[in-house]
């Protein structure tokens, strides 16, 4: 089996990020841990916040695919937005895709699409038994590694989804039938 991507985005979050780099150039994006800003995921311009040695690179988003599509080779730097993640964080969550998708309402004052009227929203599925095993054979790169040139393979399999439902499926609220 493939390695899966640790990370997954919305057709409308690809769309924000498409104007936000078009308004700000290369971005960033970092899965906070809490805090004040509630463990939102927020976008810097590329290089605004300091990523560690060891914090863990999730992927990389890749502005130049539609949904359904999978890329051949890396993006360029305007086109390519690394998602990363503290490394306690990712210990935490290691077993868990995280699908990155944009809502209405005012996130975090720090995060670039706060003037926007959306916020960025992190939602997860956790990897199947056959993904984690996938996911074991590859060490994921963690920010020293990226500070001394090293970069991930593009995916193999498309991170563009329609909505967040197509990656996370929802289940029925309590006492809903079908």
């Amino acid at each position: 089996m493939p390695v899966p991507p640790r990370v997954v985005t919305t057709a409308d979050a690809v769309e924000l990020l498409r104007r936000l780099a078009g308004r700000h150039g290369p971005l960033m994006m970092h899965q906070s841990g809490g805090c004040c800003d509630g463990s939102a995921p927020m976008c810097y311009p590329d290089g605004e916040f300091v990523v560690g040695d060891r914090d863990v690179l999730l992927g990389l988003l890749d502005l130049r695919l539609a949904v359904g599509e999978t890329a051949r080779t890396l993006p360029g730097d305007r086109d390519a937005v690394p998602v990363w993640i503290s490394g306690s964080q990712f210990d935490a969550w290691k077993h868990t895709r995280l699908v990155l998708d944009v809502v209405p309402g005012r996130g975090s004052g720090f995060s670039l699409e706060a003037p926007e009227g959306l916020r960025f929203l992190s939602r997860g599925v956790v990897f199947t038994d056959d993904e984690t095993a996938a996911l074991a054979s590859a060490a994921p790169l963690l920010g020293r590694d990226w500070a001394a040139g090293a970069r991930p393979e593009p995916a193999t399999e498309p991170t563009v989804v329609a909505e967040a439902a197509d990656a996370c499926p929802v289940p029925p609220a309590r006492g809903a039938t079908s």
